[in-house]
């Protein structure tokens, strides 16, 4: 691990997200979730980054999520998942970055959760690209995923300049879970869903105060 300047952070990677709702998802638009609730799961996985002079460039966190209702209006009761390769030092600033201390975008984005349950640590895999790979958190999240193909020479459909867009113009790749379960009785949280969607799109995020 190596230390940075700045009590902000500068955050860079891709955004997944999987749920219960039909393809393509319309909370990724600022649309009510199909059914009026949603059982979803968004990982950050950082290729790049800092957050309070700390590197946590290489990690993943997750946020596991049941979201009664519109997702930008908040309530979410989430389950927070932290990469266990992750030190102590890379942990706490994971932590004071997404849990809104730090302040800017990310607190905007602590403020959707009306009941945080849980901080976890877990080995997590995120092995996916365009909507297509795998996702686990294990013994808690286990997630193959698909891409959906919108043209005869396989291109991924993709959707531009969302509710969820951190970069302008970078397209969110759409696809579909071909399985997707969530296992934390413990927390009140298990639930089992196929052919949902799917969304994976380049992410940046930074605040210096």
């Amino acid at each position: 691990m190596t230390t940075t300047t700045g009590p902000g952070y500068r955050l860079e990677g891709t955004m997944l997200e999987i749920c219960s709702c039909e393809v393509p998802c319309p909370c990724f638009i600022g649309e009510d979730p199909d059914g009026n609730e949603c059982f979803g799961v968004i990982a950050f996985h950082l290729d790049s980054g800092h957050a309070h002079g700390v590197d946590i460039s290489g990690l993943t966190l997750m946020n596991v999520a049941y979201i009664p209702g519109n997702a930008l209006a908040g309530g979410w009761r989430s389950v927070v998942l932290i990469d266990d390769k992750a030190d102590d030092a890379q942990h706490e600033a994971l932590m004071e970055a997404f849990g809104g201390k730090l302040g800017g975008p990310l607190a905007d984005l602590a403020g959707l959760i009306g009941e945080l349950v849980a901080v976890e640590r877990v080995p997590i895999e995120y092995d996916t690209h365009q909507a297509q790979g795998r996702l686990q958190a294990k013994g808690m999240v286990e997630a193959e995923l698909m891409p959906i193909q919108s043209s005869p020479d396989g291109t991924t459909a993709t959707i531009h300049d969302s509710a969820f867009t951190t970069i302008k113009g970078e397209p969110a790749y759409i696809g579909k879970s071909r399985r997707y379960q969530v296992n934390l009785p413990q927390y009140d949280m298990s639930w089992s869903f196929e052919g949902r969607n799917t969304m994976q799109t380049a992410w940046r995020m930074e605040h210096q105060p």
